[in-house]
């Protein structure tokens, strides 16, 4: 629970209540060091979401909150992106953060954010289409240069992430891990020899996307963290924002969608194929008169932000399946069956990335094991 005198104290100032305070938990990764805790906060008639970012909680391995401005995992980064009015940069293209109503350094060195609280449908909920026209207004906000020179935007973001993720790596060359029943009966034939190549390829494809065409990136973008608001689709969580390949927020985009069980994995190439071209318009609406194929490699190469899933799956295929933050078990069955079609949808992509590469100046890829 947070720490309710201070909590009441800021609820007073923010909401103008001095009535009962009541907070309510959301789902978040309770493994981020970065955050203390998010809820929403009724005080009277009025209501907001209070996210409290710390630098002192108890975390290890990739989750750790960095000190580092540049560090995918700063720990105030967030604060800075709303402080600095940048969480509202695509709003003339129809994505926009919550307003922030107050932003309050707290005497323990914490920070509380207290946003808008938006009651819209979330976005783990909408029909493929809305999924497509929000890539079309990703596209319209990519097409239009932002700078990325604050110095406390992520640099390297994908680099990192990928970088910190190493769980069960070791399994990859391993044959009983790859004969465990959820393994064996849900990941399609060849899906080991690719998911390989993808992790020995790694430094290609990080090099690749580091040399792609630069955009303003939000670099977690799922559809758990967008909702609908009338017009606007409210983007969340902007604590990895920075620099990023054209591309790379829709690579994300795309696959998370079945991976967290949001889009059937069955749809994912229709859905994927009608997205990519939203996307391609929504740039070229704002302008951006660049090689398309860049804009392909772009998302086709960020398949390697995948490379620790395989690893991860073979390490934890023996455990209780939970969804995101924990709060309920899901079916292994269908979470396997679901991520072995979308990691096989990725090995098309990084094929793809290997053979147009080439064709763009870039160096091939190393040869297949």
């Amino acid at each position: 629970m947070p720490d309710t005198d201070v909590m009441y104290a800021e609820a007073q100032d923010v909401l103008g209540s001095t009535g009962p305070v009541l907070p309510v938990p959301l789902t978040h990764n309770p493994r981020n060091g970065v955050t203390a805790g998010v809820w929403t906060v009724t005080a009277g008639e009025r209501s907001a979401v209070l996210k409290v970012l710390t630098r002192t909680k108890a975390a290890t391995g990739r989750w750790a909150a960095s000190d580092d401005p540049r560090h995918w995992n700063y720990w105030r980064r967030e604060a800075d992106v709303y402080a600095s009015g940048l969480a509202q940069v695509w709003e003339p293209y129809g994505i926009r953060a919550p307003r922030l109503l107050a932003l309050v350094e707290r005497p323990d060195g914490d920070i509380a954010l207290w946003l808008e609280r938006i009651e819209g449908e979330p976005g783990t909920h909408w029909p493929v289409a809305r999924h497509v026209e929000h890539a079309h207004r990703l596209g319209t906000a990519h097409g239009k240069p932002h700078a990325v020179d604050e110095s406390w935007l992520s640099h390297h973001f994908l680099r990192q992430y990928v970088g910190g993720n190493t769980l069960g790596q070791e399994l990859l060359d391993d044959d009983e891990a790859w004969r465990q029943p959820l393994v064996r009966d849900h990941f399609p034939e060849g899906l080991r020899h690719d998911m390989v190549r993808l992790h020995h390829d790694r430094e290609w494809f990080l090099q690749i996307m580091e040399s792609l065409p630069r955009t303003l990136g939000h670099l977690d973008q799922w559809p758990a963290n967008v909702r609908s608001d009338g017009p606007d689709h409210v983007l969340f969580d902007w604590a990895f924002t920075g620099d990023g390949a054209l591309g790379e927020d829709l690579g994300n985009y795309l696959p998370d969608s079945v991976f967290d069980l949001f889009v059937p994995a069955e749809r994912l190439p229709g859905y994927a194929a009608d997205a990519y071209a939203a996307y391609l318009d929504g740039l070229r609406e704002s302008g951006w008169q660049g090689d398309e194929r860049l804009v392909r490699l772009g998302v086709c190469a960020s398949a390697v932000k995948y490379d620790w899933l395989t690893a991860l799956s073979l390490a934890r295929a023996g455990e209780e399946q939970r969804d995101y933050g924990d709060e309920r078990a899901v079916s292994a069955e269908l979470r396997y069956r679901e991520r072995g079609s979308a990691l096989a949808f990725l090995a098309g992509w990084a094929a793809e990335a290997r053979a147009l590469a080439p064709l763009l100046g870039f160096p091939e890829a190393p040869s297949g094991r």
